[in-house]
């Protein structure tokens, strides 16, 4: 197959889906991998460094969607890209489109292409291994961010994480104990923080107090309790998601946001699928933050960007064998060899095959399976 890395649209977005040695474990399998000319600049890859492991060099957008049987980028697709796309093409991207514009999900129907969630992607023990790698990534960036803006100088309520001997550390309350709440919660222990952690699910807070050695005080998730935690909080982390691509669930009420103290900063990681706070909106790295009922939002969607070298290596290490799996048996034998696979697939031949997204757009759900008869 020929496989293609497209030069991310997205501003600030430093991220590309494969490093040099993951193409050539691509082309060494038989493959022919196009590169868009500076895809992997800002994560340190440059045009040739790919080139010396057999990647070819595609000079455009168009040109990359025209050659490739396999799109691989990172954000989700804009509706100006959709005049680029081939009948019966794959694309594999974080898709989000529980939040995508409806012209988004016509034209994957329209034009018959396989649009496969990154998101999504399931191993067979059930893990998620880009969600989880790149909630890694943004769980410990958070207390970085968190630190930032606590500062006198970027607005916040001027207190160190940390504390210091005689002066208590900040209080941090993470709503959601997954891998992002989990990698927030240990690495503020880390520095020294107080740390309260609700969830709905108590396996998880076990697992949280396990791994914090009960440092951290856990809490079951419901709005009394999480109305309570907030008034103590320097520092909000919210990091709930639906499985299956659903839209985040708001469990941060603008009232919530009103009554927390004066300079907080509100870190909403869920961002990427619609935010879980009434007030959150979507922002970028280069303009990350917003004044709201005098608390800071954070609201960037690819918080991993930052570091984009780092979550490059990352994010090839969990999609590399999907896409080998891909790019190897095709789509019908990807699904059948992997139980999970399917689960990640929105479109297929003109079908709607994801159920959450059949919904939200009220058209009818075929089964993947049945869609690939």
């Amino acid at each position: 197959m020929i496989i293609g890395l497209v030069k991310d649209n997205r501003r600030y977005e430093s991220r590309v889906s494969l490093t040099p040695t993951g193409v050539a474990v691509l082309v060494n399998s038989g493959h022919t991998v196009y590169v868009e000319k500076g895809a992997g600049k800002l994560s340190g890859f440059l045009s040739e460094d790919y080139l010396q492991v057999g990647a070819r060099i595609a000079y455009s957008t168009e040109e990359m969607y025209g050659r490739s049987d396999i799109v691989l980028r990172m954000s989700p697709l804009t509706v100006s890209e959709l005049e680029f796309l081939r009948e019966g093409q794959i694309i594999c991207s974080a898709m989000h489109l529980s939040i995508a514009p409806k012209k988004v999900f016509d034209v994957l129907l329209e034009k018959k292409v396989t649009a496969i969630g990154i998101e999504l992607l399931q191993h067979e023990k059930g893990y998620y291994p880009v969600l989880e790698s790149m909630g890694q990534i943004a769980g410990r960036m958070s207390i970085q961010i968190a630190a930032q803006y606590l500062q006198s100088n970027r607005g916040g309520r001027g207190i160190l994480l940390s504390g210091v001997p005689g002066v208590p550390p900040a209080v941090i309350v993470v709503i959601g104990a997954g891998i992002v709440g989990l990698n927030s919660a240990l690495t503020a222990l880390g520095i020294g923080a107080q740390v309260i952690v609700l969830d709905n699910d108590v396996g998880k807070l076990r697992r949280l107090e396990t791994l914090a050695s009960a440092r951290a005080t856990t809490s079951f998730s419901n709005e009394i309790a999480i109305k309570k935690s907030l008034k103590f909080a320097d520092v909000v982390i919210s990091s709930v998601l639906l499985p299956g691509g659903e839209r985040a669930p708001h469990v941060i009420s603008e009232d919530m946001i009103k009554k927390m103290k004066s300079r907080s900063v509100l870190i909403d990681i869920s961002i990427d699928q619609g935010g879980c706070t009434a007030t959150s909106r979507p922002t970028t790295l280069r303009d990350p933050v917003f004044v709201r009922h005098d608390v800071i939002h954070y609201c960037v969607p690819n918080i991993p960007a930052s570091v984009g070298r780092t979550a490059t290596h990352s994010l090839n290490n969990a999609l590399l064998p999907f896409v080998s799996d891909i790019a190897n048996k095709g789509i019908q034998g990807a699904v059948r060899s992997r139980i999970n696979f399917g689960k990640s697939i929105f479109t297929h031949n003109g079908y709607s095959v994801n159920e959450v997204t059949s919904k939200i757009f009220d058209v009818d759900y075929t089964s993947i399976h049945d869609a690939m008869r």
